[in-house]
């Protein structure tokens, strides 16, 4: 396993996370990413830990609590080998089955103690404003935040989804640890935020890092996924033209996995996270064999001219 520096947070991350937002199951309206197996996804974030991956991330949001509860089951007697990160300030109105952004210094006072007791634990390591609330200042969500600080509840604060203006508004109340965009080949339309935010000593949690599976290279033809499943409501890559210019994409990934005899999924994560200004990228894992396959992504890496081919092909196909 590789690791990388947090500078602020004063930390040494794997350049692996667990992501956990595909092992929630539904929540309310129905929206998932197919069938869950608790079980086996208890196995899969374990495993992980054993292969040297010290982040493990969650979120309230994610089936509603469920993810939260696995993540705790999980991590029954090894929870002083990981940095710990979950979420604050969205979740589902059960009357609506909408999202709802709310982080107001109540709200974020009371989601701790929620978060706490799903998780089985008494701290929150990286704890993150999950979408930015507009309805709220942001001097008095990091009131709320530093307030969790002071009192032990959590130990560093990070932000996500959020343009640069907003991070720099709240860098004026707390000390920002992390922030958590999306970046991968298929999406890098934060690239310059996360350069920035390494100019700042500001980490960084990509989450997409595989493209919602696509990156994987398990994904050949146009799947017919319910119109419920996360993968068609979150991401764009399942629908044309986007689909057949990654199918394009992945020939480029072929040829390079064959030269090393690796997988794809091996060749996408190299890519990501040999890159500075990716301080850990999330990847999601159902079993013990797609977290072993993630993890020996660090037995090897890109060179420099096979980094340069699969950007070609990405300006060519203009892609992400």
């Amino acid at each position: 396993m590789r690791y990388k520096h947090f500078k602020n947070a004063g930390a040494d991350i794997s350049a692996l996370t667990v992501g956990t937002w595909g092992i929630a199951g539904a929540n309310s309206a129905g929206v998932s990413w197919g069938d869950v197996d608790t079980k086996e996804s208890i196995a899969a974030v374990r495993r992980m830990v054993e292969n040297g991956v010290n982040m493990v991330d969650t979120a309230p949001i994610y089936g509603e609590g469920h993810s939260e509860e696995v993540v705790g089951q999980a991590l029954k007697g090894i929870r002083d080998k990981v940095y710990l990160t979950t979420k604050f300030g969205s979740y589902i109105n059960h009357f609506t089955g909408t999202s709802v952004r709310d982080c107001k210094y109540n709200t974020v006072e009371r989601e701790i103690d929620e978060s706490l007791k799903r998780l089985q634990t008494d701290y929150i390591d990286f704890y993150v404003m999950h979408w930015p609330d507009v309805n709220t200042p942001i001097e008095e969500t990091m009131a709320a935040v530093n307030m969790l600080k002071e009192k032990g509840k959590i130990r560093f604060i990070g932000m996500s989804n959020s343009p640069k203006e907003l991070i720099m508004e709240a860098q004026k109340y707390a000390k920002i640890d992390v922030i958590q965009p999306p970046f991968s080949m298929v999406n890098q339309t934060e690239r310059e935020l996360m350069e920035w935010a390494e100019t700042q000593g500001i980490g960084t949690m990509t989450y997409g890092s595989l493209g919602a599976g696509i990156l994987t290279g398990a994904i050949r033809e146009c799947p017919e996924y319910d119109p419920k499943d996360m993968r068609l409501v979150f991401y764009p890559f399942f629908k044309e033209p986007t689909f057949s210019k990654i199918m394009e994409l992945l020939k480029a990934l072929d040829a390079i996995a064959e030269e090393h005899e690796k997988p794809v999924a091996q060749v996408s994560i190299n890519w990501s996270t040999q890159k500075s200004f990716v301080s850990t990228a999330l990847t999601g894992v159902n079993t013990p064999a797609q977290a072993d396959e993630n993890c020996s992504a660090f037995d090897w890496e890109l060179t420099e001219e096979e980094i340069a081919r699969i950007d070609s092909e990405i300006k060519r196909l203009e892609i992400g």
